[in-house]
This record gives structure tokens, sequence and C-alpha cells, in this order.
């Protein structure tokens, strides 16, 4: 929680208002029974009405500016926990963007939104508070028993039972909360999880009628953060009554002893009143302390999960400026000048973290502008890991991944990615109309680019026929869209792009034959100058490629032609067997 703290750098102007406004309200407070006791025992006792009129015309000004003092000190307390959310949510969205995907994976997506809202929230609110409270609340009790012994310092050795009474009740209670309130969060990012399932999942929940199980997952995790947070509350619960208990009792010992003081001559009427009432401000300085230890608890454990957000580093950074390289000088290794869009595997492996095998192994082989490099084997031989390495969405274990020459190490990611037309496996669109998703490629894209790449994609005929045509809005998730429309948008996403290096990640699965050989024909005009990398599964997409490569468990295991890799490769020819006819490979 105090490191979190730390984010309150560029608002110490406004937190230093608070607490002169706090520390001058407080004042007022404390003088506010004075005065009333000098109006008895002065006024009322003395029947002097024109210094009952004096003081208490006083006292209605030390009100009134005290309550002045609340007032703003309520709005800069409240300006400042709201510019500390805002701050703190977008340094977290802006240090979980530079995650590599193995952050992701041990975070979790339900648990990082839970961190970047529901966490964040608690915080801003616990921050309200301790503005208001944990500098107001201690002042007041400091204060009320300073005023209180001034008063009588007999009569406040009640203090000295009282206050640590409160004190370690409150101690107590709050240790028993904090475990608990850890556990609400964890347990609310399951409820998140499952809630979040069940939405992006609806249609395979449907369509395998088991509605019944999501609701019994739901019921379970629900019921689960609800007995949790009821025991919690219970918990808290006892301190109130506690406090109150206490308190009361506090009273009944003030006015017994105090009327006792008052017959025996050491005690004015108006200066037990201003007892009672310094005694008040002791109690509830201490019942805000207990608000806040039921606040604080949940705010720590939520700082903790911010905090583990904020510390968790990606395992890989953009390379210092020492270690940068640029393309425009970069060679290949054999001293060659390297060409726009060359891409190089030189002996990669990699495995996943945690993995009992490599996902790639041994991997080299080099994609040249102009070419057409398409890999092809079967399910969880690698081919995805292979392409995910190039934008270094992973780094490699061993080995080295070369674009334009240059390790991707030792480039910026921006750099690198600027290069870079990714179009992945599973198609993603952005809420927004279709024009916006076909510019997230290239942001100052004309009509006329934008309609050229809707053309070559085979996107233009069905844009066309939506009713608001390119202006068609895009559902969240696009599910608006069937899935080979949204294979299509992707695609002209990457195009306007125009990059040196097209990525395919098997991204012409859900087009019809007729729709795939069009497509393919129509990139062949675009790509020219780059490089094309296609990670297929049909061979009718792969077989027109310059290259062919075959990879099996992770490793190469042919490389060449289609014509040449039936003829010499038994992992191809099984493979083309299995979907083309005995006509269709001869």
């Amino acid at each position: 929680m105090i490191k979190l703290m730390k984010q309150l750098q560029p608002f110490k102007l406004a937190v230093a208002a608070v607490l002169i406004l706090v520390f001058l309200q407080s004042m007022g407070d404390l003088y506010l029974p004075t005065l009333m006791s000098d109006i008895v025992d002065k006024g009322i006792v003395q029947g002097d009405r024109s210094y009952i009129w004096k003081i208490g015309g006083f006292m209605l000004l030390v009100a009134g500016g005290g309550a002045l003092c609340s007032v703003i000190a309520s709005y800069l307390s409240s300006k400042v926990a709201a510019g500390f959310g805002k701050n703190t949510r977008s340094r977290v969205f802006n240090h979980v963007e530079n995650f590599t995907l193995h952050e992701f994976d041990k975070l979790g997506t339900a648990s990082l939104i839970t961190r970047t809202t529901n966490d964040i929230t608690q915080v801003q609110t616990v921050l309200t508070m301790m503005l208001r409270m944990m500098i107001g609340a201690p002042m007041m009790m400091i204060g009320g028993i300073i005023m209180a012994v001034s008063e009588d310092a007999k009569l406040s050795l009640i203090f000295v039972v009282v206050i640590p009474l409160l004190v370690g009740a409150i101690f107590f209670i709050g240790m028993k909360g904090l475990p608990l309130f850890k556990a609400i969060q964890i347990k609310l990012d399951k409820l998140n999880l499952v809630l979040r399932e069940h939405l992006t999942g609806i249609r395979v929940i449907r369509s395998f009628n088991r509605i019944g199980h999501e609701n019994k997952r739901f019921s379970e995790a629900n019921h689960d953060l609800t007995e949790t947070a009821i025991k919690v509350n219970k918990v808290m619960a006892g301190l109130m009554p506690l406090m109150m208990i206490v308190m009361n009792f506090s009273m009944i010992a003030i006015l017994y002893f105090g009327g006792i003081r008052i017959n025996e001559g050491n005690m004015q009427v108006g200066s037990l009143m201003a007892f009672i009432q310094y005694a008040m401000q002791i109690m509830f300085s201490l019942i805000m302390v207990s608000m806040m230890f039921v606040l604080i608890p949940r705010a720590s454990a939520s700082a903790l999960r911010i905090n583990e957000v904020l510390d968790m580093q990606p395992e890989f950074s953009d390379p210092t400026q020492g270690e940068l390289q640029t393309t425009a000088t970069a060679t290949h290794k054999d001293g060659r000048d390297t060409m726009r869009g060359f891409v190089e595997f030189d002996n990669v492996s990699f495995s996943y973290p945690g993995a009992e095998q490599p996902a790639l192994s041994r991997i080299s082989f080099s994609a040249r502008p102009g070419e057409v490099t398409a890999i092809i084997g079967g399910t969880g031989s690698g081919k995805s890991t292979l392409l995910s390495l190039i934008p270094r969405f992973y780094d490699v274990n061993e080995g080295a991944v070369r674009v334009d020459g240059v390790d991707v190490r030792e480039m910026t990611q921006e750099e690198l990615r600027s290069k870079i037309g990714y179009i992945p496996q599973k198609a993603v669109l952005f809420t927004g109309t279709i024009n916006e998703n076909i510019r997230y490629g290239k942001e100052d894209a004309t009509d006329e680019e934008i309609l050229h790449a809707a053309r070559v994609s085979q996107s233009f005929d069905f844009v066309s026929e939506m009713k608001e045509g390119f202006n068609s809005e895009i559902a969240q998730g696009g599910n608006n869209v069937s899935g080979g429309q949204k294979q299509r948008l992707s695609i002209a996403r990457a195009l306007i792009k125009k990059p040196e290096v097209y990525l395919f990640d098997d991204s012409f699965s859900a087009l019809d034959f007729k729709t795939d050989a069009k497509l393919r024909a129509a990139l062949k005009g675009e790509t020219i100058e780059s490089t094309v990398l296609i990670v297929a599964q049909r061979v009718s997409t792969v077989m027109d490629a310059d290259r062919i490569i075959v990879i099996d468990d992770g490793e190469i295991v042919g490389m060449g032609t289609h014509r040449e890799l039936l003829d010499n490769n038994e992992v191809y020819r099984e493979i083309v067997s299995s979907q083309l006819s005995e006509e269709e490979i001869a």
C-alpha cells in the first residue's frame, strides 16, 4: 500500500492543502467544547447575556470555518483519489501492454481485468477516506485527550482503561479480516473467469446443451465468494457494537465520576459538558479509525495485487541504445547486403516455460522477398509457434531469428513489428466500423486504399451488401460477421499496411476453396516485393508456394516444392494423400 502511495507525487500540493484544511477543521472542532464550557460557566451561570451572544457568535464563526475547510478538503481529497486511480489504471495498462504472452498466461486475462478495475477502485476509495480520516482522526484523538486533561486531569484517567480496550479490539479484528479480504479478491478473479468464459463461449455452451453445467460452475464460484464475504462481514460487524458498548459505558463512568467531582466542588458543570464532548470526539475518532481498519485490509490486498502486476517485468525488452542495430546497416552473415523483408531462422530451438519437450528444435531456413514460403505439418507440430517467433511474441532459447539481417532481439519491438503484417490463426476484429477495422493497419489510409485492400482480400462484395457498407458496425468480437468474413477483413487490415513481411497463420481455414483460390491469386500481385510466410493445413493452399517446409514434432523433416516433396518426403506424401484424390495428386 505504501509503495503504491508513491504515485501521489503529482498531487503533492493538493495533498498538502488537504492536510492543512483537515488540521484547521480539527482545531476548530476541538475549540468548540471549550467555548461552550465558557458560555455555561461564565454566561449562563452568571446571567451575562452579552457574553453568551459574544461567545455564541464566535462559535458560529468557528463552526462555519470548520465546515468550509471540510467541504474544500472533501473536494480536494476526492480529486486527488480520482487522479491517482486514473494514473494507476493507465500505468497498469501501459505496463501490461509490454508483457509477453508468457506473462499473460501466468496472470490470466480475468485476473488482469479485476486488478485494473476492481482492485484500483478499492485503493482509490480508501485513499479518499485516508486523506480525511487518517489525518483527522489521530489529530482529534490526541487533541481531545490534551483538552480533556486540561479540563480535569483526574477524570481523564478513564481513558487509560478505555483507549487500550478500543485499540486492542480494532487491531484484533483487523488482523482477522486481512486474510479474508485477500481471499475475496482471489475468489472475485475466479468468478470473473467463469463469467467471461460463459459469455464468450455462449454459442458452444448452447450447442452442447451445457447451460446447466455452466450455471452450476457460476453458482459454485458465486457461493464461494458470498460465503467468504459473509464471513468477513461477520468479523467486521462485531467491531461497531463493541465500540458502542465501550463508548456508552465510558459515558456512564464520566457522568458518575464527573457528578461526584462537581458535588465536591472540584469541577464545574460547563467543564463536565466540555469533557463529555471531548470524550465523544476521542471515541468517534477511534470509530473512524475502526472504519479505516474495515477498508484498509481489503485495499492492502488489492494494492499487493496491483504491485504484483507492476513489479512483473517482461521476459524481454527493447535493446539499449548501445545494443540497438538498424536495418539500414545490416548485412547478411556472409557479408552480402540484406534485402528488405529477408527472414532467416538460424538453428532455432524454443520451449514453452515448464514444457518437458521443446516446441521447435534446430530450425534453419530463409525466406526471401517476392517468394511464398509455406509451412505445413500435423496439429501440434509447431507451425504457429514458429511464426510467432518472427514478431517476437516469444524469444528463442537457442539460435537466432533475423529480419533484414538483424537479430530480432537487437531491434526495438516497434521497429520490428512495423515491418510485419500479421494475420492470426483466430481472426480478431474490434468494435467500431469496418472502415475503422481496416484502418487499424494504417491510420492515415485513404478511402481508395481501403477499397483496394477490400477487393484484394475478397471482402468488397459482402461489405457492399451490408446496409451501411464500410460504415457498418462490427459487434464486440466480430460476432455479427462469419468466420470467413472475419478472416478476409483481417487480411485487408494487413494488406493496407503494405509490410515487408506477411505472416498468414492458417488465415484461410474458414474460406471455401473458390474464395481461397481467388484470394491467393489476388495476393500474388500485392506481395511481389514482400516476403510471404503461410502456415496452412490445406495442401491446396500451399502447393503453389515457391518453398514448402514440412514440420513434424517441432523439426523440419522436408523442404522443397510441392512436386519435389511428393517424390522425396514421406510425411508430406501422407498429408497430401489424406486430402487429395489420386487424380488430383497426379
